[in-house]
């Protein structure tokens, strides 16, 4: 109440000057006028008191908060920037991680069918080979079993060679004993 008052008594003691002046000359433009004066100072400081008090504080609160808008978004960017750094590391070594498994696995696949071919080629070998012996095994048994009938053969063609010679029949399984004896001495010269 007391600043309504005062600001009124201001406003009475400048008016009573520029009242009177009216009926004076006409003042110049560059000449000092108290009136005017306290008018524009009393304008002023009142429109600055309202600014301070209605304005400044809602605009300098809207450029904090669009001052701390802007850092948190930068803040943001950075963390989103440093994350997808992070990530595409771990996407690159993933990547990576992949691809050497992939090589290793080649590399054991390879080794795997190298070792079953050789596998393979030695037990084709060793079968190979025991299809050989068994094939010299069978061709000496039957070269033997040819020996044998062939020598049958020979004593009995000896036996009844002889027994024509000497005109009568000779006992066979006796004769037979002396022939298989005198052919193994000649087999072994």
């Amino acid at each position: 109440m007391s600043r309504s008052l005062i600001a009124f008594a201001l406003l009475a003691l400048t008016a009573a000057p520029a009242s009177a002046a009216e009926g004076a000359a006409k003042p110049g433009l560059l000449d000092p006028h108290l009136g005017l004066m306290t008018w524009t100072l009393l304008i002023f400081v009142v429109l600055m008191v309202l600014l301070a008090k209605f304005a400044f504080g809602p605009i300098t609160e809207a450029v904090r908060s669009r001052e701390q808008a802007l850092t948190d978004a930068m803040a943001a960017a950075e963390r989103d920037r440093n994350e997808a750094a992070k990530l595409l590391a771990e996407q690159k070594s993933a990547i990576e991680a992949a691809r050497s498994e992939a090589q290793r696995f080649i590399a054991e696949g390879r080794a795997t069918a190298e070792s079953m071919r050789g596998e393979m080629l030695e037990q084709t070998r060793t079968q190979q080979a025991d299809l050989l012996d068994r094939a010299r095994k069978e061709i000496e048994s039957e070269k033997a079993k040819a020996i044998d009938e062939l020598r049958r053969e020979a004593v009995d063609l000896a036996l009844a060679g002889a027994g024509k010679l000497i005109g009568q029949k000779l006992d066979a399984a006796a004769d037979r004993a002396i022939v298989e004896q005198y052919l193994s001495s000649l087999g072994g010269k």
